[in-house]
């Protein structure tokens, strides 16, 4: 009979789900694994698998979807990942535009959202709705003062700027239009370009009539491309220049002979080799580079970077977090905010990240290096 009841009693039990259940974190990632921005979204998707799985007593479940480059989707996913999943932080997506969609629906749910996109705009100017944004990658203006500052002491007068129109290219306008003004570089032509262009030879033509001593390309991917081998062949012989949205090996695949000589400005990962072991960021960003190349086959482009940060960010913060209130509930994203927001010294894949109320990106000049192509790959500008 004592044996008949304990069995009854432990059936009862499970039914009603007694005993507590493990804590768990969820964390949506939203990347365009496909679509035109693909080749930037991919090596983000891969890198999902070495977030870390668990962070203090915690497990921590990655619900990783596709949204194909589309900022609509995005939207659509981000609505199922903060209503249905009840996530208690995201990140991504992966283009500008895409990120700026979403903005609302992550500040109106109190979900922080850990972005990796360029453009920084997505935290600029700091609004109520961008305090949940954080940003994983260099703001437009760290990368473009070095950028300005190699114009300036290589005697550049003259600049066009060709860029994408969206938010990534007119938040770099706006930024290039400012300090090359402030170092007396006119610009004497702007033209813009979608990310899914096949030609631009119109625009191209009006910045080689312009005869600007350099040339700045605001793209991403494998479309930052596209206007420098389109105005090289057409006969422009002047210097150059990309932002950090250029720095993926398929930049230098794609653009062949075209890009050689290119100098941009962006993170250690692209000259790993020849950065100091001083440096505090190598050993990170080579066991990053290693562990991805292992199960991959391939090392990953800086952009997968990004994502592996936002897991150190998450990694650092959540354990703060804990502390205040239990995941899955609305007091414990907030602390999640506020823990992202106090990041101090926190060394990581390109450059160190110290967060602050007006600051939610957090990379000084240890998160930029001056980098050319030379002999069709990446090399430290010395």
């Amino acid at each position: 009979m004592l044996l008949k009841m304990l069995a009854t009693t432990a059936i009862l039990l499970a039914a009603l789900g007694a005993g507590p259940a493990a804590a768990q974190v969820k964390v949506g990632v939203v990347t365009s694994a496909t679509g035109p921005t693909a080749m930037v979204g991919i090596p983000q998707k891969n890198t999902v698998a070495l977030l870390p799985g668990k962070i203090g007593d915690l497990a921590v479940e990655y619900i990783s979807l596709d949204d194909a480059s589309d900022p609509t989707q995005s939207v659509t996913i981000f609505k199922k990942l903060i209503t249905e999943e009840k996530v208690d932080a995201i990140i991504g997506p992966t283009g500008s535009p895409n990120a700026m969609a979403v903005i609302q629906f992550v500040a109106e749910s109190g979900t922080p959202m850990l972005s990796p996109v360029g453009t920084a705009s997505v935290i600029l100017p700091m609004t109520p709705e961008k305090k949940w944004v954080f940003k994983t990658t260099q703001n437009d203006d760290l990368i473009a003062k070095a950028l300005v500052g190699h114009m300036a002491a290589a005697g550049v007068k003259t600049a066009a700027f060709i860029g994408f129109n969206d938010a990534y290219g007119e938040n770099w306008l706006k930024v290039f239009t400012g300090l090359a003004g402030q170092n007396h570089i006119k610009i004497v032509a702007v033209e813009r370009y979608q990310r899914s262009d096949n030609s631009v030879t119109g625009q191209a033509l009006k910045v080689l009539a312009a005869k600007p001593d350099a040339v700045l390309i605001a793209g991403t991917g494998t479309a930052a491309v596209l206007p420098q081998a389109t105005l090289a062949k057409q006969g422009y012989k002047g210097q150059f220049y990309q932002t950090h949205g250029a720095a993926l090996p398929a930049f230098l695949k794609l653009g062949g002979k075209d890009v050689e000589g290119t100098i941009l400005a962006a993170g250690l990962m692209l000259v790993l080799p020849e950065i100091a072991d001083s440096n505090p960021s190598r050993k990170i960003a080579q066991d990053y580079i290693e562990r991805y190349t292992k199960r991959y086959g391939s090392a990953p482009a800086t952009f997968g970077a990004n994502v592996f940060d936002a897991g150190l960010l998450l990694e650092q913060a959540i354990p703060q977090a804990e502390k205040a209130a239990r995941p899955g509930t609305p007091e414990f994203r907030s602390a999640l905010r506020d823990a992202l927001e106090k990041t101090h010294e926190l060394v990581a894949t390109q450059g160190v990240y110290n967060m602050s109320p007006q600051d939610h990106s957090g990379f000084d000049d240890r998160g930029r290096e001056l980098i050319t192509v030379k002999d069709g790959q990446w090399r430290l500008l010395k």
